[in-house]
């Protein structure tokens, strides 16, 4: 016998997705332009604080938006090196240079602004 969902399974189901997810993980996406070495310098300078800070807590993605620029415009970067952070909320960018780890940790929500 086929037992029918009951209402708020679907939230149930949703809500055990997000903590499988684990809380405090992190989703990135790096955008770049070409093979220059600043966009080198923006990859080692992000990896580097992610291991350092996320070891194990993070997914990050390097879109060259030379090779894919239909994203830049979905994505609405203006400029490059950007970083964003999709989850967990709120949503950042940052956008210029990566190799300050005070800056990036500060946009990352893993260290508190100076005040």
């Amino acid at each position: 016998m086929e037992t029918k969902p009951k209402p708020g399974d679907d939230l149930a189901a949703f809500e055990q997705a997000l903590t499988q997810t684990g809380e405090g993980n992190y989703v990135l996406r790096l955008y770049l332009t070409g093979h220059t070495s600043r966009s080198l310098k923006a990859v080692q300078a992000v990896k580097k604080l992610c291991e350092e800070h996320l070891a194990g807590r993070y997914e990050l993605e390097i879109v060259d938006l030379c090779q894919q620029p239909e994203r830049a415009q979905a994505a609405q970067i203006i400029a490059a090196p950007t970083l964003v952070k999709e989850l967990p909320p709120p949503l950042r960018r940052l956008i210029g240079d990566l190799t300050d780890p005070d800056r990036v940790l500060v946009a990352l929500n893993l260290k508190p602004r100076k005040t």
